[in-house]
């Protein structure tokens, strides 16, 4: 079983995927597919992850938007169908820059590395 320093550096990578290909923009999004499908992989990977940490740690870290996180999950992995390009886009470009730094900042408190 993967401890939370674990679970939050998934979630990091994850991120780090993702900012790979939206670097390319919006537009890029838009237009490809194969792009819209691989950063949404990648947010399920890091809503999966979240969806996975013990309740008592996500108490512990209230700042961290976790039931926002672990909805998103349930319409990746349930209703797929429902997946809107808009929020998805939304969700890349302005929320996770906060949650990297949070994040980042949980596993500092841990005593381990990003």
């Amino acid at each position: 079983m993967r401890d939370p320093a674990e679970r939050l550096r998934d979630m990091l990578e994850a991120i780090a995927r993702i900012d790979r290909y939206a670097a390319r923009g919006r537009a890029a999004f838009d237009a490809d597919e194969l792009i819209q499908t691989f950063i949404v992989h990648h947010l399920l990977i890091l809503c999966e992850a979240a969806y996975k940490l013990p309740a008592d740690f996500c108490s512990a870290h209230p700042t961290v938007p976790w039931t926002q996180i672990q909805g998103m999950r349930h319409i990746l992995v349930h209703d797929y169908f429902r997946v809107d390009l808009d929020i998805v886009w939304n969700v890349v470009a302005n929320d996770l820059p906060g949650l990297k730094g949070q994040l980042e900042t949980i596993l500092q408190g841990l005593g381990t590395t990003p």
